[in-house]
């Protein structure tokens, strides 16, 4: 351990005079300030203000200096890799001469951080906070052998590049969200089935222009102008401005759920849904849409505001001349295409729901990274307490990720009643085994516990011990018969089967049973899909891998398979009835899965 004024050469930067131009026309000397840290990080080797070598007094800052802000944002530092100087908010750190061969400033860099935190504990009380520098100087930090030092480096290095990729990657994510959101809403609200009826906005709305006023500083009911509403359609909070209320401007006050319409300028056409209970009344550049709630909702209609569907018949229909005019008799042409309300109810929800991620920094996706951040803090101070406590270090791994097909399958369902999605997205796909004939004679037994599935009819039985454990699969799954007899078999017991087939599972034993059902229902699409290998008929993998199957919630699929495995049980339960009856409750139930397994778009 060495105290800091032992190891370092301690200065405070400055701040040239502002007013001599001398010292900052055309300057090519890095100067730093807390910007800069906020800016470009805190690794720098270029400052954004830049002085003249007049400006300079006595000697720069050499590069691989720390920068330390020791008043007001305190606990802040930076590596700068340039010759440079700062300004007065910072305090710098230069390797004295006789630690040049013991100190690798990259490992400084890292010990600041506990450095930081230790100076927000040890400010001078004051009117202004500020470290106290005398407290500082004799801190003591730990310097183990250079060997040590470069393996925290490495291992803190690469900490850093993880960090910084996941936070792109999730930040790039959040983007993407941010679009999936923009093509879900798009995607949701173009949609044109019979029990959807298009209207002109003027056949289910009415307009009314706002009030006209000088918006003040103080009043007693908030005055709702243009730039009051933000470009997602929100009310901003900063900037307010009032009016005094009286008897004509009551008139034009807002309710919570209100519709407000922005009708010229840049932001012409951005329409604010008001969720506030503060009064409030809305100027002459607005305009109030109030819609007949029997046939549209006021949140499905502000969601419709923000989509291109919206937005490309607004373009299409402003006055293009000076000002851009949006007026009520041209708002009134706008075409919606209008679901029935349960409907719009579950849209609402949604993207309710993904305004939220989008929009709330405290949760979602920003949320991940602030606690990927955190666990990077943990594991940095956890190896630097090592060096001067000998305490382990705890690991932590984190691993969630969804996909946005899965999502929208889901969202599919929740709106409409189902999803039509291709095969393969639903399913994973498991390849067979190469066995051969006689080794499969070899192994057969009439009590074994692994059925052998061998093509056509042919299924054998074996004890375990005979097949290595990697080609057993032990979990429901849908075995299809590719070759000869094109069928299905849902297997739910252990098995194997020869690589001539394949199986499909996933992860929900009600979703491989409704596959299965599927499946059977469409042995005609399958076997007239049959290409002839010599004299068989065979099928190949993106017959099946591209088949789009019409896929409800769980819990409709599980009320599919109840009752299509009840009329499965009875139609091969011989002991149930004669023959005729049987040959019946066969028809009877073809004619109920083919109900159950048609679908139309999903009326509540």
């Amino acid at each position: 351990f060495k105290s800091l004024e032992e190891l370092f050469i301690i200065k405070n930067g400055y701040t040239p005079s502002k007013s001599n131009s001398e010292f900052w026309d055309n300057g090519t000397i890095p100067w730093f300030r807390m910007e800069d840290i906020r800016v470009n990080g805190h690794i720098l080797n270029d400052s954004i203000q830049h002085i003249t070598p007049k400006a300079v007094k006595g000697k720069l800052f050499p590069k691989d200096s720390i920068i330390m802000a020791t008043t007001a944002t305190i606990g802040e530092h930076a590596l700068i890799t340039v010759d440079s100087l700062a300004n007065q908010r910072f305090t710098v750190f230069t390797k004295q001469n006789s630690e040049q061969k013991n100190l690798n400033m990259k490992y400084v860099y890292y010990y600041f951080d506990i450095i930081d935190e230790w100076c927000k504990k040890n400010t001078k009380v004051s009117s202004f906070p500020a470290v106290d520098l005398q407290k500082l100087k004799k801190y003591m930090m730990p310097v183990p052998p250079l060997e040590i030092q470069c393996e925290i480096i490495n291992i803190l290095d690469n900490f850093t590049e993880l960090t910084a990729e996941l936070t792109a990657e999730l930040t790039a994510e959040l983007t993407a969200r941010k679009k999936q959101y923009a093509y879900y809403r798009n995607l949701l609200l173009n949609i044109s089935p019979m029990n959807v009826c298009e209207y002109k906005l003027s056949q289910i709305a009415k307009f009314s222009y706002g009030y006209t006023a000088k918006a003040e500083d103080k009043g007693d009911a908030r005055f709702i102008r243009i730039t009051d509403i933000t470009s997602d359609g929100h009310l901003q909070e900063n900037d307010r401005r009032y009016i005094l209320l009286n008897d004509e401007n009551k008139k034009y006050m807002l309710k919570n759920g209100d519709l407000v319409m922005a009708r010229t300028g840049a932001s012409f056409g951005k329409t604010l849904y008001f969720e506030n209970s503060e009064p409030s009344v809305y100027a002459s550049f607005l305009i109030k849409i109030t819609l007949d709630n029997s046939i549209i909702l006021n949140k499905y209609y502000w969601h419709f505001s923000k989509s291109n569907l919206y937005c490309n018949q607004a373009n299409n229909l402003v006055s293009r001349g000076g000002q851009q005019q949006f007026n009520s008799n041209v708002l009134g042409n706008i075409k919606i295409n209008v679901p029935p309300l349960d409907i719009q109810y579950k849209v609402v929800n949604i993207l309710d729901h993904f305004d939220a991620i989008c929009t709330d920094l405290n949760i979602g996706l920003p949320a991940e990274i602030e606690a990927r951040q955190k666990q990077y803090e943990f594991y940095r101070d956890q190896l630097l307490t090592f060096v001067q406590t000998g305490h382990s270090i705890l690991t932590d791994r984190q691993t969630d990720r969804q996909t946005d097909r899965q999502n929208l399958i889901k969202l599919f369902q929740y709106v409409f009643g189902y999803a039509a999605v291709k095969l393969k997205y639903v399913y994973t796909r498991l390849r067979g085994t190469s066995i051969t004939a006689s080794k499969m004679k070899e192994i057969s037994c009439n009590n074994g516990d692994v059925r052998i599935y061998a093509g056509g009819k042919t299924v054998a039985t074996a004890f375990e011990s005979e097949i290595p454990n990697a080609n057993i699969i032990r979990f429901p799954s849908v075995i299809i018969q590719s070759r000869g007899i094109i069928d299905a078999i849902y297997c739910c017991e252990p098995f194997t089967f020869k690589n001539e087939m394949w199986a499909y599972t996933n992860n929900n034993e009600v979703t491989v049973k409704y596959l299965y059902y599927v499946i059977k229902n469409n042995l005609e699409f399958f076997r007239d899909a049959a290409s002839s290998m010599g004299s068989l008929p065979q099928i190949s993998h993106s017959v099946t891998e591209d088949f789009i199957i019409n896929l409800p919630s769980i819990d409709e699929q599980q009320k599919i398979v109840s009752i299509l495995d009840k009329f499965d049980k009875i139609t091969n339960d011989m002991i149930d009835g004669i023959p005729a009856e049987i040959e019946a409750r066969k028809k009877q139930y073809e004619y109920y899965r083919d109900k159950l397994l048609t679908f139309k778009m999903k009326q509540e």
